[in-house]
């Protein structure tokens, strides 16, 4: 017998699951059988690995009520809004076997007389996914899935959080067919992920976690030449215009801070405001802030769920308190969400006021329900604001302007630009950051570039 994992729901504090860590002669074994397996599949046509995917999906939407209650007691999400993950994920997996045969297919370079010239996209080998566990399966499924379809195996190493998603990947990758050995599941404490990491046997690591995470799997990695894709942290902002549609402003801004209690790498923290329309702003964005519920995520009144741990909310508790010690004003009487108890993961959100960037919450990431609202003269000084920082996964602006959002846009430094919209995920697009929040690419046709590599074919047709 190895060590325990323990999954403590954020719902009442119970053990939720208990799972064995893999012994080193599990991982030994898995990662020779996921080497063994992987010549055999890379074989296998891309016609044929999307006809297994295909079947993926399926059984996983089949599953949709069973995944949504599990994925609540996990980490807390109101249940009302659990089945929107399998929505997603279902969306992702579904657009990335659509556009394998394009994104994998010979790049022609071109006539030239008796020579045949092209670029083919070979999968990597073996693949490890770290996933995290604020959007446990729309996290994994954005590598796991194209990793698969370019013709690599992948190992799960699901967070501690959230083991039974990467159960009901297993699960359902078996029952659609997917040959033995080409999608494992490892439970493994950190030491043993970055072994892992450091094995000759792994050709890729996909991360998705914290900044210092990144920096613990980079340095595993650093003694190897294999690729590292990361997916880190966010202190994201969005520049509300004075020509934008307000009530639409207001209604998304306000989910985009708060979904999912705020536990969102590219949910909207720092929030500027022009100052023609900032009154009317904030007076509504207070007023629907207000209006959430907290409480028991199996209720489907609740629209605010516990964050994921009392550590969490005791971090996040102290980070509001250090903004409002250095000035900042709360908007938001914590006393009216009776279930903000201290000692307790469930929180009230919260928005603060008369912020500058010398505070907490403009300048670290807050993973939680809380949002900094500032006053902007002019696109200038929104365009200064929203670059003044050491993260650059997303950003957003309201406005009835096109040409003004792209041409503000340029000058942002992001992976990731939205006009009246915000926290989410087009798999039509490039998920990617910059700076702190990572490097590297998931979703799109880019993202197989990731997943791949290039290798050239030069064939001389005619010696004479």
């Amino acid at each position: 017998m190895g060590h325990m994992q323990r999954t403590i729901s954020p719902v009442d504090g119970s053990v939720y699951v208990q799972l064995e860590l893999a012994t080193a002669a599990v991982i030994d074994e898995a990662l020779d059988r996921a080497r063994t397996a992987q010549r055999e599949w890379r074989s296998t046509s891309v016609a044929d690995r999307a006809s297994i995917l295909t079947r993926f999906c399926d059984i996983f939407e089949s599953q949709r009520t069973d995944i949504a209650t599990e994925l609540t007691w996990q980490m807390g999400r109101p249940i009302r809004y659990s089945p929107s993950e399998v929505n997603g994920t279902l969306e992702r997996a579904r657009h990335m076997i659509a556009i394998a045969p394009q994104a994998l297919a010979d790049i022609d370079a071109g006539p030239k007389e008796n020579f045949t010239r092209f670029v083919r996209r070979e999968p990597l080998g073996v693949v490890l996914t770290i996933a995290a566990w604020n959007y446990p399966y729309l996290i994994a499924v954005n590598s796991i899935v194209p990793a698969l379809m370019a013709g690599n195996a992948v190992v799960l190493k699901h967070s501690a959080q959230t083991p039974l998603c990467a159960e009901r990947f297993a699960t359902c990758l078996r029952k659609a067919g997917l040959p033995d050995g080409v999608f494992q599941v490892l439970h493994l404490s950190h030491a043993d992920t970055e072994k892992v990491i450091r094995d000759p046997r792994i050709d890729f690591v996909a991360f998705t976690g914290s900044v210092a995470g990144g920096h613990a799997v980079q340095r595993a990695a650093s003694e190897r030449f294999i690729g590292v894709g990361l997916e880190l942290g966010g202190c994201d902002p969005v520049y509300v215009r004075h020509d934008a549609d307000l009530s639409h402003a207001i209604e998304n801004v306000v989910d985009g801070a708060y979904f999912n209690s705020g536990q969102s790498c590219c949910g909207l923290q720092r929030i500027y405001v022009h100052e023609r329309v900032y009154e009317k702003f904030v007076e509504g964005f207070v007023d629907l802030t207000n209006k959430y519920v907290l409480g028991n995520p199996l209720e489907q009144s609740t629209t605010l769920g516990p964050v994921i741990r009392t550590a969490a909310a005791d971090t996040i508790r102290q980070q509001i308190a250090a903004s409002i010690s250095a000035g900042a004003q709360p908007a938001i009487d914590a006393a009216k969400f009776a279930d903000s108890i201290p000692g307790t993961p469930y929180l009230a959100p919260q928005v603060l006021l008369n912020v500058d960037h010398s505070m907490t919450v403009m300048r670290e990431e807050i993973f939680g329900p809380v949002a900094g609202l500032m006053k902007v003269s002019s696109d200038e000084q929104a365009i200064a604001l929203m670059n003044d920082t050491a993260f650059g996964l997303t950003a957003a602006i309201w406005t009835g302007d096109e040409d003004a959002a792209l041409a503000i846009g340029d000058r942002i430094q992001t992976g990731t630009w939205y006009m009246n919209r915000c926290d989410y995920l087009d798999p039509a697009l490039a998920w990617v950051g910059v700076k702190d929040s990572g490097r590297g690419c998931t979703l799109s046709v880019v993202g197989y570039e990731h997943l791949t590599r290039p290798k050239s074919f030069h064939l001389r047709t005619r010696t004479q």
